[in-house]
This record gives C-alpha cells, structure tokens and sequence, in this order.
C-alpha cells in the first residue's frame, strides 16, 4: 500500500495524463457519514489525493509532515 501513496505522491503534475485524473468539482461529500467513512469515500472518488482537477486545471498537494495526511483530509471533508 504504501508504495500506491508514494506513487501517488509522486505523480508530475506537467507531465501527467488529465484524462486519468478527477475533477474534485464532481465529488460529493456525504456529510452524513463518519468522519472515517467521510475521508475514504472521498479518497474513493477523487482516486488520488494528492494530484487531480479543479475545473479542469491539474491541483498538486502536498503535506508538511507536520500532521498526518488523515488528520489535514479530516479538515478538508469538514468543509464539505
């Protein structure tokens, strides 16, 4: 699994294929769901968390270190 997140990570936002990629405008937050369950149906939706499409433009994200990636998707969802 962890080699999956590093490829992910790693993906090069000028050198990568749109088409594969999700509009983070198509995805819905179920805000009825738990926290957890929130967090993974979004990174179910979006496939990649660190790269993908905001209204068609390539999004690229990365985390400090500072706090785990659950704790920053965990913020994110809440403002769904």
């Amino acid at each position: 699994m962890s080699e999956k997140i590093e490829a992910m990570r790693n993906v090069d936002i000028r050198t990568v294929d749109k088409s594969i990629l999700v509009d983070i405008a198509d995805v819905e937050i179920d805000t009825s769901l738990p926290d957890r369950e929130r967090m993974l149906d979004f990174i179910r939706q979006v496939k990649n968390p660190y790269c993908y499409l905001d209204h068609g433009t390539v999004v690229k994200i990365s985390f400090s270190g500072s706090q785990r990636m659950e704790d920053c998707l965990k913020k994110c969802v809440h403002l769904g």
